[in-house]
Order: structure tokens, then sequence, then C-alpha cells
């Protein structure tokens, strides 16, 4: 599933440059993911590293955007053509 930034954001932006797809925006309150964008990660890295930057744990598993890791890792693909998972 795609990850979405909680109301616990402080808008410190930490992990906006994190982000390998440029999933993460400043929004009108806070930050916010773009689901169709994000990978969890998945292609670059193990884990999250909006979640391993963000200083208050405020990204986190969005519900309504479900995804296996196949799913995620043919998002990577779709978003990233030519380049092999890490």
């Amino acid at each position: 599933m795609a990850f979405r930034i909680s109301d616990e954001c402080i808008s410190c932006g930490s992990c906006e440059s994190e982000c390998p797809n440029e999933a993460i925006s400043e929004g009108a309150e806070q930050y916010v993911i773009d689901p169709n964008k994000c990978t969890e990660c998945v292609g670059f890295y193990e884990t999250q590293q909006c979640l391993e930057v963000c200083p208050v744990e405020a990204p986190g598993p969005d519900p309504d955007v479900e995804e296996t890791h196949d799913q995620l890792l043919a998002k990577f693909r779709k978003l990233h053509p030519g380049q092999e998972p890490a």
C-alpha cells in the first residue's frame, strides 16, 4: 500500500528530498504523498525513507490504497523505465 502523511506532520520538509519517486510535496496544511508515485521505496530501499527521516513518524501506510509488493514493484518499473530495482 502507498504511504500517507498523518496530521502529526510538523511541515519540516525532511521527507520531501528523501523520496526517490518525488511523490512528496508541500500541501496546504502539511506535506502530502501522491499515492500514484509512492512505491514505499520498493525498487530503491528496504525501508521507507520518508519514515526513516521524519522526526514525528508522520508517514505511514494508507489503508485506502492497498498494494502488494508485486504491485509496488510494477509501479516502480513504470515510473523508472529501464532502471533495475536495487
